[in-house]
């Protein structure tokens, strides 16, 4: 009888690492929703779905206050398996001080920002060591929050909702030293997440430039994909549910298989200098555009630096849409 090998078992968990996030998240949607509907339809456990709605209720606000996390779920084992699959890098370029508050925005979104899950909603690769002294808040999408047990599960790993109010609330509450989390991208960038590509969806992305002017903060691929020409039942749906649609795959189970599994390869996340902005209530739009600018800037200085270091040519430019 054939058994399994050691190698064999440590790819299996790490598959496993990989889609209990990914794909848990959608089965868990499916469960909730289906499962609840059938306790009200078809039997007369009712109550147990009229539990939930009202917990549901009572702690709707909870990802807009800072929401409730859980320090063994950020740093369960399962992660390492996570890690080990790419692996994982984060990159510190320079020394960032504990007594202040800092806005970190992420570039690319990419299909499923696997990336930032694992630096920022675990501590897998060393969060609190290579940012000693700071509270982490990740700002996802509320649509995370709309379902019970999903969004228990979100927020353990630390996460709150990327809305004004939460973030108005995070910079005003909960002391100083902390750092939140934005990927601005969003969904849209998807339909630029391809390999070897370096397009950033920032051009008209100014929402996270006007909310560290007004509170004074500094502010600091995986898949391969078949693109849909933007026009006709594609337009119709982005604009209707603001996601661009989109198939994609990455690796299989088995070698040279095509899946949906992102391509195992090592993936380096660099923290680049903050940015320091002054404090202005009521930011015009002038100056907006000029911290955009900066930041824009400090982006191109940062790939700049760093792009022969991890396989890109010395003539691969930025591009902003």
């Amino acid at each position: 009888m054939l058994l399994p090998s050691k190698k064999d078992f440590k790819t299996a968990l790490q598959i496993f690492a990989i889609f209990q996030w990914a794909l848990g998240a959608f089965l868990t949607a499916i469960t909730v929703i289906f499962g609840n509907l059938y306790l009200v339809v078809f039997t007369s456990y009712w109550p147990i779905t009229v539990l939930i709605l009202t917990w549901l209720a009572f702690d709707w606000k909870t990802p807009e206050r800072g929401g409730c996390r859980l320090t063994c779920v950020r740093h369960w084992c399962l992660w390492k398996q996570y890690y080990d699959y790419f692996p994982l890098k984060l990159r510190m370029t320079h020394d960032i001080s504990p007594n202040h508050e800092y806005i970190l925005v992420c570039y690319p979104h990419g299909i499923k920002s696997h990336s930032y899950f694992a630096h920022f909603a675990t501590e897998i690769t060393g969060f609190s060591k290579i940012f000693p002294g700071l509270t982490l808040y990740m700002l996802t999408l509320g649509a995370f929050f709309w379902l019970p047990f999903l969004r228990d599960y979100t927020i353990s790993t630390g996460a709150c909702s990327v809305s004004h109010s939460s973030m108005d609330f995070l910079l005003t509450h909960r002391g100083t030293s902390k750092m939140f989390i934005v990927v601005p991208g969003g969904l849209v960038e998807c339909r630029y997440s391809q390999p070897g590509s370096t397009i950033l969806v920032l051009k008209n992305q100014s929402g996270f430039v006007c909310m560290a002017l007004r509170h004074g903060q500094p502010g600091m691929d995986l898949y391969d994909q078949l693109i849909f020409t933007p026009e006709g039942f594609v337009n119709c749906f982005h604009s209707m549910a603001h996601i661009y649609p989109c198939a994609f795959y990455g690796h299989g189970y088995t070698k040279n298989s095509r899946g949906l599994l992102p391509c195992a390869q090592p993936v380096t996340t660099i923290v680049g200098k903050p940015l320091p902005l002054p404090k202005i209530e009521n930011p015009s739009q002038k100056t907006m555009v000029k911290y955009h600018a900066l930041y824009i800037d400090a982006i191109h200085n940062t790939l700049f630096d760093h792009k022969t270091m991890f396989g890109l040519s010395e003539t691969q430019e930025l591009v902003m849409v």
